[in-house]
């Protein structure tokens, strides 16, 4: 079984940074591509960011020039760094890793912005 760990995330002022990270369990990490998500009450969670195995990425226009996906398969960790939060970032961060059929979610992280 496949497990994501993340860690990071918390309360931060708005124009301020915080890192996410997640680590997943086995040896393939580098083989696939890596996600992180956002869900708030009441929506869908969302796409936020992603990093494929070659290392491209791609990312939601509300977050482009703010957020950073990254990799480091040596250590089978994804990272989200975050900079000039908005109090609209306020949500719920999940990190993902889809396999064919299967899907694999991180336990989800709060990350809180305040104005």
């Amino acid at each position: 079984q496949v497990q994501l760990v993340q860690s990071g995330g918390g309360l931060v002022q708005a124009g301020g940074s915080l890192r996410l990270s997640c680590t997943v369990s086995d040896t393939a990490f580098s083989l696939y591509a890596m996600g992180w998500y956002r869900q708030t009450p009441g929506k869908q969670r969302e796409l936020v960011a992603l990093i494929r195995s070659s290392g491209s990425t791609t990312y939601a226009d509300s977050v482009k020039d703010r957020f950073t996906i990254s990799r480091d398969n040596a250590k089978n960790t994804v990272y989200l760094q975050m900079n000039d939060l908005k109090p609209e970032d306020t949500a719920v961060y999940y990190c993902h890793n889809r396999r064919g059929v299967f899907e694999y979610w991180g336990q989800g992280t709060q990350v809180t912005v305040s104005s």
